[in-house]
C-alpha cells in the first residue's frame, strides 16, 4: 500500500500556502500552518496512508428488467483525532450510479469487529453469491455473479470494515485497542461516514445507515450520534438485530421468552409440530402470543409455581417448541439455545444452525449436552471468503501486503468495552451493558423525519425476532412517531439473504422503504 514519507507529506502540506493566502488569511495563518506542518512531520504522523481509491470498474445489472449502469471502488478513509493525526485507516468498497440527488447507504457487518464481506457478497451489491437450499456449499468454483436484486437502482452503497477488520487498521502509534468498545467504534464509524460524505460531495443527499447483528448495536447509538454532528439520517435499517445485550444473559427470563417464538419457527420448519398448520407467520403469532402471556406469567413466579400450572404450561409448551412435555420439566421450562439446538432433532442424530436453524449438522457424540459447531456459519464461509478475495483483485483491482482480516479479533489482543454513555434525562447515564434502544429513540425524537426498518428472519437463532421485538417496542415513542418504526419478516436465518426468495422480498421491501423517503 502507497505511503507518504515524511518529506513527500511535508512538501505536499507547505503547497498549501498559496490557498491560504487567496483565502485572505494571511501571513499569520501560514506562519501557523508551518508550524502544524512541522509538528506533524516531527511527531511521524506523515506515515498515514494516501487515501487511496483503486482504479474503478464500470459495470451493468438487470434488475426487473433494466439495466442499470454502476461504477465501483475499493479504497481507504483515513480517519483523525481530535488535533488532526491520522489514527486509523478504514478500507471500503463502494457502488455508485449516475443520478442527482440519489441516497447513499452506508453499510457494515458485526462482530463486534466484523468486516463486511458477509453483506458485500450476500446481499444488496450488483454481484453476489449465489446460494439455494439450506446445506453446506461445495469447494470452490463457486457460483458467484449479477445480483437480480440488487439496490442500485434506489441508493448508492458503501461497505465499511470496522476498524482492525478486513483491511482497515490503526495508523502510526494508535493502539488498535482504542477502537474495541462500542462508544468507540461508534465514533470511528462517525468519523468514516463523514469522510467518505465530505470527500465525495455528499452533504446534500439523503443518507441511510444499515447494520447487520452487532451492527445494529451499533446503528442505534450511530443514528444518535450523527444526529449529534449534524448529519440527519434519513434512514436506519436493522437487520438481525440486537439493540439490547443487558436483558440476554443466560439466568434472566427475559432471554427465554425472546426465543420461544424462534424455537416455535424451527420445529415448523422441520415438521416438529403436531397438527401442523400451513401458516408459518399464524403459528408464530400464537407462539408470540403464549410468549408474553402464560409462559411469562409462569416464569415470572419462579420456584413459587405450582405444578399444576407447571405441567399445564410445559404442555403449551411442547406444542410450540417440539420438545417433550419431561424434557422441558426437567429444564424448568427454561430452555438453553444450544440444548434446543441438540434436543429437537436428537432421535435423528441432526443438530440445528445457529445462525439459521434450516441447517442442520452431525455431532460425534449425539448424545451430548450442545451442538459441536455451527453448520449455517461453516456451510458458507469457504463461499464468502474465497469469493470476496477473488472480487476484490478481479473486478476492483485492489492490491496491497496486508492480510484481509475477516475480524480484528484475529489480531490479537482484542477485548470489547461493552460499557456505554446513553442519553439519558438531561444527563448521561452509565451502561455496563449497553441498550441503544434509549439513543435510537432520541435519535427518532430529534429527527421526526428519520424512520427505522427493522429486518427479521424466522429462523435466525442468533438475533431472535421476539427480542428485536420487545426491544425496539419499548423506545416509548409517542404515538405520532411509532408510524416511523416498521417490521418485516421472512422465512430465513440470521443473514436473510442466503435464502434467494426472502433476499427478492426484502429488496422489494426495501425500494419501498426508500420511495417513502423521497
Amino acid at each position: 500500500m502507497k505511503r507518504f514519507t515524511s518529506l513527500a507529506a511535508a512538501s505536499l502540506l507547505v503547497l498549501a500556502h498559496p490557498a491560504l493566502a487567496q483565502k485572505g488569511e494571511g501571513p499569520d495563518a501560514a506562519r501557523e500552518h508551518d508550524k502544524a506542518v512541522a509538528e506533524e512531520v516531527a511527531a511521524g504522523w506523515a506515515s498515514a496512508p494516501v487515501e487511496e481509491i483503486s482504479k474503478t470498474a464500470k459495470g451493468s445489472v438487470n434488475v426487473d428488467g433494466r439495466s442499470i449502469a454502476y461504477t465501483a471502488t475499493a479504497g481507504t478513509l483515513t480517519i483523525r483525532d481530535a488535533k488532526g493525526k491520522p489514527t486509523q485507516s478504514i478500507f471500503y468498497t463502494a457502488y455508485t450510479a449516475p443520478g442527482k440527488n440519489r441516497p447513499v447507504t452506508f453499510f457494515y457487518n458485526g462482530g463486534p469487529g466484523s468486516a463486511s464481506l458477509w453483506l458485500r457478497m450476500g446481499s444488496f451489491a450488483p454481484t453476489h453469491v449465489r446460494t439455494s437450499d439450506p446445506i453446506a456449499v461445495a469447494p470452490a468454483p463457486y457460483d458467484v455473479g449479477p445480483n437480480p436484486d440488487s439496490l442500485i437502482g434506489s441508493t448508492d452503497m458503501v461497505f465499511l470494515d470496522a476498524p482492525g477488520s478486513g483491511y482497515s487498521r490503526a495508523l502510526g502509534d494508535t493502539d488498535p485497542a482504542s477502537f474495541y468498545g462500542v462508544d468507540q467504534d461508534v465514533g470511528a464509524f462517525a468519523d468514516a461516514i463523514q469522510r467518505y460524505i465530505s470527500k465525495n460531495g455528499r452533504w446534500g443527499d439523503p443518507k441511510y445507515i444499515f447494520g447487520e447483528s452487532y451492527g445494529t448495536t451499533r446503528s442505534g447509538a450511530l443514528a444518535e450520534e450523527m444526529e449529534g454532528r449534524g448529519m440527519a439520517l434519513n434512514g436506519v435499517v436493522l437487520l438481525s438485530s440486537i439493540m439490547n445485550y443487558g436483558v440476554r444473559q443466560s439466568g434472566f427470563d427475559n432471554i427465554h421468552i425472546g426465543y420461544l417464538p424462534s424455537y416455535a419457527a424451527t420445529a415448523w420448519y422441520h415438521n416438529r409440530v403436531a397438527d401442523r398448520p400451513a401458516s408459518l407467520a399464524q403459528f408464530v403469532e400464537e407462539a408470540r402470543q403464549f410468549a408474553n402471556g402464560p409462559y411469562a406469567t409462569a416464569l415470572g413466579k419462579g420456584s413459587d409455581i405450582t405444578p399444576e400450572e407447571e405441567d399445564a404450561v410445559a404442555r403449551q409448551m411442547s406444542r410450540y417448541t417440539g420438545l417433550s412435555v419431561d424434557f422441558l420439566k426437567d429444564a424448568n421450562l427454561r430452555v438453553d439455545l444450544s440444548r434446543f439446538r441438540k434436543e429437537l432433532l436428537r432421535t435423528e442424530r441432526e443438530t440445528l444452525g445457529r445462525f439459521d436453524s434450516r441447517y442442520t449438522g452431525t455431532d460425534a457424540d449425539a448424545a451430548g449436552e450442545g451442538p459441536e459447531y455451527d453448520p449455517s456459519s461453516t456451510g458458507i464461509t469457504g463461499l464468502y471468503i474465497s469469493s470476496f478475495m477473488d472480487q476484490l483483485h478481479t473486478t476492483f483491482g485492489y492490491d496491497t501486503d496486508l492480510t484481509y482480516r475477516r475480524s480484528a479479533r484475529e489480531a490479537g489482543n482484542f477485548d470489547w468495552d461493552w460499557s456505554h454513555k446513553a442519553p439519558g434525562y438531561g444527563y448521561s447515564s452509565f451502561q455496563n451493558q449497553v441498550d441503544v434502544t434509549q439513543d435510537l429513540s432520541r435519535a427518532m425524537r430529534t429527527n421526526p423525519y428519520m424512520r427505522v426498518l427493522s429486518l427479521n428472519g424466522y429462523y435466525d437463532m442468533a438475533t431472535p425476532f421476539h427480542s428485536t421485538e420487545r426491544d425496539l417496542k419499548h423506545m416509548m415513542l409517542e404515538p405520532k412517531l411509532r408510524g416511523n418504526l416498521q417490521f418485516k419478516y421472512y422465512e430465513a436465518g440470521h443473514m436473510i439473504y442466503l435464502n434467494p426468495e426472502a433476499l427478492h422480498q426484502m429488496r422489494l421491501d426495501l425500494e419501498a422503504f426508500y420511495a417513502q423517503g423521497r
